[in-house]
């Protein structure tokens, strides 16, 4: 039986000396169809491990319902890194920061207001008790001890940055442990006093997370653990972006003198990331500084494999600083991916958001405007109507706590966005006859990291005219899963409110390709029933990544779902992405 162990300060496998030299490539971030290709470009690069993260959403998206198909099938990821003899390294803890939505956790657990996340709260450790039943049964037939690639898992995630219960960790660990989980388990958590005390947990490795000063990193690290093995679990390479700030790009040759650097010193390292992806859907998270910070479709990260599967010039310094090190023979790279533009695609049937309601959503009624959560619905958005008598003079419209981003429309006819950043009320008088008031609100990520992510979506307190609370709502969930639903009608009349529009896209060659939406300003694309992801004007991504594999010969069904209309309904699919 072979398996990593620990040695004083140095790793072994079969009794030899191993240093690591591992990339981060998260299955759910590519299409399947595209593993091999990354996983094959990590081994051309000179590593030997790929690692990855597993969100809990993604695999139990409804409580008790499971999902391990297609895109979420990572059994069979682990199984081509294997026969590409790669070692592999899995972080199933159940959060994973990630800039993942809610940090991997499943929204539903938001459906109880009394919900304790990541600590010793028996209700939580019970719904991942029932997930662990089933992940990790499928995990252990590829531990190394059972003769699979799977090297080592983690715990927890940089659980130093959130908390200090050490009962919780112990309980995770003993989670693992009771349903077979013999590999090596270890920690991850940034080089600080704080965080370390906090993160780490008896008889478990501990790691640490960085993206420059390793020197500096492993002495604190040291300071905790003397004679523990120097892991970098996370080589922060790169960086992600948010809607409205700038692209993050990172200098390829510091990039890889900093590697170079510990590689001569003997440590092992995970580069975070090696190919980020896509935040495919509505799966994209957040941050919260001083505002919320929601995170775009593309996650890029400036990395050595690009997003769409390019080589970059930093995979040319990385494999160079690795050459140096050790024998990697020569570069061989599978056959390039083709790229193609396939030209204007013009939108020519489409159907307002509110003809649409009662093709693809059930009215529920309540008293209060529940969130999303309440409404057992995860993604998307919701659309909240009342009715307010009249007369009333002109006052103010005030969301309490809107999650996260509101068009107010009053009978039919659009008012402005309130939102959670700096746009927080909307006047209007109300007639003698009254008025319908429709609130159609967009959950644009939950936050995935620090102490702000308990972020239930939609309308979370009430609403306001002037002093008074309305009541007796009719909520319409709209996770926009169900869009074949649709019933589309010729033409597309100019509009200002939400709608959806629908084009065809002729390909006679499947190609990757990328698509382009002048003149639109906010909403998503869905390719032949896949969402690709959100788009807005404001950057700064200014193009969606569209995997070929999505495609096929023949005609391609498009709908664009925009969120305040468009003068101009056609996109172009171009061969060049735009990230900002």
């Amino acid at each position: 039986m072979s398996m990593l162990t620990v040695q004083g300060k140095d790793l072994y496998i079969n009794n030899e000396p191993i240093q690591l030299i591992s990339g981060a490539i998260h299955y759910f971030r590519v299409v399947p169809e595209y593993w091999e290709d990354r996983l094959l470009k990590l081994k051309a690069c000179g590593f030997n491990c790929v690692e990855t993260y597993v969100p809990w959403n993604l695999h139990e998206p409804k409580e008790g319902e499971f999902n391990f198909e297609g895109i979420a099938n990572i059994e069979e990821f682990i199984r081509i890194a294997e026969r590409l003899d790669l070692h592999v390294i899995v972080r199933p803890s159940p959060y994973i920061c990630a800039e993942w939505e809610f940090g991997g956790l499943p929204s539903w657990l938001l459906a109880d207001r009394n919900m304790r996340f990541r600590s010793y709260y028996e209700p939580y450790l019970e719904k991942v008790d029932n997930y662990y039943d089933v992940l990790l049964k499928r995990l252990k037939p590829l531990l190394q001890t059972n003769g699979g690639p799977i090297i080592a898992m983690q715990i927890e995630n940089e659980y130093g940055s959130f908390g200090n219960d050490k009962k919780y960790l112990t309980y995770i660990k003993d989670a693992m442990i009771s349903r077979g989980i013999d590999v090596l388990l270890f920690t991850s958590d940034g080089p600080t006093d704080l965080m370390l005390q906090g993160g780490t947990v008896d008889d478990v490795l501990a790691t640490v997370n960085f993206g420059s000063k390793p020197a500096e990193a492993f002495e604190k690290l040291q300071e905790y653990f003397p004679n523990t093995p120097s892991i970098v679990m996370e080589y922060w390479n790169g960086w992600f972006d948010h809607w409205g700030e700038e692209h993050h790009e990172r200098d390829p040759a510091e990039t890889a003198s900093t590697f170079a650097e510990m590689l001569e010193r003997g440590d092992s390292v995970n580069f975070y990331m090696f190919h980020g992806g896509t935040n495919f859907g509505f799966y994209n998270g957040a941050n919260y500084g001083d505002e919320y910070q929601p995170t775009v479709t593309s996650y890029d990260y400036d990395c050595p494999v690009s997003e769409t599967g390019d080589i970059t010039l930093k995979f040319h310094e990385v494999r160079k600083a690795i050459a140096k090190h050790k024998d990697i023979g020569e570069l061989i790279l599978p056959k390039p991916i083709p790229k193609l533009a396939y030209g204007n695609v013009t939108m020519t049937e489409s159907v307002s958001l509110f003809e649409a309601l009662e093709m693809i959503s059930h009215p529920i009624g309540r008293a209060n405007p529940e969130t999303m959560e309440a409404l057992g619905q995860d993604y998307g958005f919701t659309l909240y109507r009342t009715f307010l008598e009249g007369p009333k003079e002109e006052a103010e419209l005030t969301i309490q706590q809107v999650r996260d981003r509101a068009l107010v429309f009053v009978n039919n006819e659009y008012k402005g966005v309130i939102d959670r950043w700096k746009n927080n009320t909307i006047s209007f008088e109300v007639p003698k006859e009254g008025v319908q008031l429709d609130i159609v609100v967009e959950n644009m990520g939950r936050i995935n990291y620090g102490p702000m992510m308990n972020d239930p979506k939609g309308i979370t307190e009430g609403v306001r005219f002037e002093r008074q609370f309305l009541f007796d709502w009719t909520m319409y969930p709209l996770p926009m899963d169900n869009l074949q639903k649709l019933a589309f009608q010729v033409g597309t009349t100019p509009t200002v409110g939400p709608a959806f529009y629908k084009g065809i896209l002729h390909v006679e060659e499947v190609a990757d390709t990328f698509v382009e939406l002048d003149g639109w300003v906010k909403g998503f694309v869905v390719v032949n029933g896949f969402n690709l992801g959100r788009y807005w004007e404001k950057g700064p991504q200014q193009t969606l990544y569209l995997p070929g594999p999505l495609l096929r010969k023949g005609d391609n069904e498009i709908i664009v779902f925009e969120l305040h209309g468009t003068d101009q309904p056609g996109i172009s699919l171009i061969d060049t992405h735009k990230l900002g």
